[in-house]
């Protein structure tokens, strides 16, 4: 399981909103996001790429931290 940080997220609509986008991703798998920290963890199946991960999470909306 990979894990990234995001930031910008409050309720929720945004926990909604980046499982959304995320699930929307060919190779990512059981994703699952975690407003309390922050974070969203998933199975990538197919080697998608970091930036592929974080401009879907900045399309959304929101911020993946560093």
């Amino acid at each position: 399981m990979e894990k990234i940080r995001i930031q910008g997220m409050t309720c929720q609509h945004c926990v909604m909103a980046v499982t959304k986008a995320l699930g929307k991703i060919p190779g990512l798998e059981k994703v699952k996001v975690d407003l309390a920290k922050g974070e969203a963890t998933f199975a990538n199946t197919q080697n998608v790429s970091r930036a592929a991960v974080r401009q879907a999470v900045e399309e959304a909306g929101y911020t993946v931290a560093d």
